[in-house]
């Protein structure tokens, strides 16, 4: 991570899975903005794949998962 990055907690929601992980953002920048100017894939660190539903399992933790853009369906930082 560089001077002018900083991680931001995000979940992503795509048609199977619910992804928590990190992404980096510029001070200041948006995750619309981040997501508008992604190419096809989005890196996550320190990322966790959970079954889709409330409470369901974890099925894998990585310390790197590139996530297709394509199947992101929501997206939204967490605090």
């Amino acid at each position: 991570m560089g001077p002018n990055e900083q991680r931001t907690r995000v979940t992503i929601l795509t048609s199977s899975f619910r992804i928590k992980g990190f992404i980096e953002l510029l001070p200041s920048a948006r995750v619309t903005d981040y997501m508008r100017e992604a190419r096809e894939f989005i890196a996550v660190t320190d990322a966790e794949v959970w079954d889709l539903q409330l409470g369901g399992r974890l099925i894998v933790s990585a310390p790197f998962l590139d996530v297709s853009r394509a199947h992101i369906q929501i997206i939204t930082p967490q605090h």
